[in-house]
């Protein structure tokens, strides 16, 4: 099993950055696909982006693609995301996941607040 803490969350002006780390605990992280999610009110929680486990693959959903970019750093057991040209409609709270594979993720992070201000 693993335990998932997301960080870097906070509130930014439309066209800023974040950087979204998240630390793993309890198994390495090399055994699982990594991903992240996202919840706005009133909205089902949404994929985001993938890395494999080896960190040689990546998806991302359409709405993110070219600004947000997911990595990891197995040496170190985290995985971050990082969001340039942020949007209102990137106003989320993020969540850090681990699975076996895209795109089933057993294990969920608390989760983290991004509020993009216009």
């Amino acid at each position: 099993q693993v335990q998932l803490v997301e960080s870097g969350g906070g509130v930014v002006q439309a066209g800023g950055s974040l950087r979204l780390p998240c630390a793993a605990s309890g198994r390495t992280l090399s055994s699982y696909a990594m991903a992240w999610f996202r919840q706005s009110p009133g909205k089902d929680r949404e994929f985001v982006a993938h890395v494999s486990r080896s960190g040689g693959s990546t998806y991302y959903a359409d709405s993110v693609k070219g600004r947000f970019t997911i990595s990891r750093d197995n040496a170190k057991n985290t995985v971050a995301l990082q969001m340039n040209v942020l949007k209102p409609e990137d106003t989320a709270v993020y969540y850090c996941s681990a699975g076996t594979a895209y795109p089933t993720y057993q294990y969920w992070g608390q989760g983290t607040q991004v509020t993009v201000s216009s």
